[in-house]
């Protein structure tokens, strides 16, 4: 990618999307560019914070972190999570008219974004006019469309040269297997075998009871509680609502916990990973959007993934591809 100064690097779940927009953005430091990392979720923000920050100075990017929490600390008030027209439309527009004030020191020579297929329409401008130079700056954007679960849309507003991701290096070929017909293109399994995925079917309803009782069998079997999560689809685990309740410093703070399994919903927990998911499929709240977050789900796991629904709501959502991998071993 060093000969070409605006891209975008399409690719599936497990594809490396991550790991290599954080080695795009510490290369670049290294030369003395002056690079902002960020993305849309709070929590794939703090895992892209405490990777960097592994780094050696002189390889740290000058920014990481969420594209909103770019614009406050540029001077923009805060707004509450519940006025999307804050988040939208006032916070880019207000990010717009601060860039132009800020000294040229304070902006950047390149933008990386991970997860871009979250980022709204409106917020490209913000990042275009966060670049020291607008029109030559360097953007290197990393995108999966089939992870696209968020009810808005978007795309960069300027030409990107493309690079497609067709390997997946993160989950085993059984988990892979099972959310493959979900991807947006053909991907080649590169990681290793692995246990089948267990499918335990139960009424939607049930599904987070079952998750719970799964997880709990994990545990007994001797999976240490930071390597499991579980996730839901719908409503979120009564443990997530009590820890979100603490504020989302404490929550995101309880995914690095050693003393506990993480509890979280597939639309945070894009970007992240765990070697253990037991996935709750308790509905959806929008079944437009259904299919993308049933990928999410079914690509978080690397080693061992334990799914808990209803056949019949998974296959509408996902299609037969998906049922008969969950029924058949997943690709065992």
């Amino acid at each position: 990618l060093k000969s070409h100064a605006r891209v975008e690097i399409r690719g599936g779940a497990g594809t490396g999307k991550t790991w290599l927009a954080v080695e795009k953005a510490r290369r670049l430091t290294d030369q003395g560019k002056r690079v902002a990392l960020m993305c849309y979720s709070r929590g794939l923000a703090e895992f892209l914070v405490r990777r960097v920050a592994d780094l050696p100075m002189t390889q740290r990017p000058a920014y990481v972190g969420t594209f909103h929490g770019l614009g406050i600390g540029w001077g923009v008030l805060p707004g509450s999570d519940d006025d999307s027209g804050y988040w939208e439309e006032f916070l880019p527009t207000e990010m717009v008219s601060l860039a132009d004030r800020l000294p040229l020191s304070e902006r950047f020579d390149a933008v990386v974004i991970d997860e871009a297929q979250d980022f709204a329409q409106s917020w490209w401008p913000a990042v275009l006019a966060a670049l020291r130079d607008p029109d030559q700056g360097l953007l290197y954007v990393f995108a999966d469309e089939g992870q696209r679960v968020f009810a808005r849309q978007g795309r960069p507003t300027v030409d990107l040269v493309a690079f497609d991701l067709d390997e997946n290096l993160r989950n085993t070929k059984q988990i892979a297997g099972t959310f493959s017909s979900l991807a947006a293109g053909q991907m080649m399994f590169r990681g290793g075998n692995g246990v089948p995925v267990r499918f335990v079917p139960c009424a939607t309803e049930d599904a987070v009871g079952a998750a719970d009782d799964e997880a709990a069998t994990l545990l007994d079997d001797g999976w240490p509680p930071e390597a499991v999560a579980l996730l839901t689809t719908h409503h979120r685990h009564p443990v997530q609502v009590e820890r979100q309740a603490e504020g989302p410093e404490a929550y995101w703070a309880s995914y690095w916990a050693n003393d506990d399994l993480f509890y979280g919903h597939v639309l945070g927990f894009k970007g992240l990973e765990r070697p253990a998911v037991v996935l709750a499929v308790n509905g959806f709240r929008d079944e437009a959007r259904a299919k993308e977050m049933l990928y999410v789900g079914l690509s978080r796991a690397r080693d061992r993934l334990v799914v808990c629904g209803d056949l019949e709501l998974i296959g509408r959502v996902g299609g037969q591809a998906v049922v008969q991998r969950l029924t058949s071993g997943a690709g065992r």
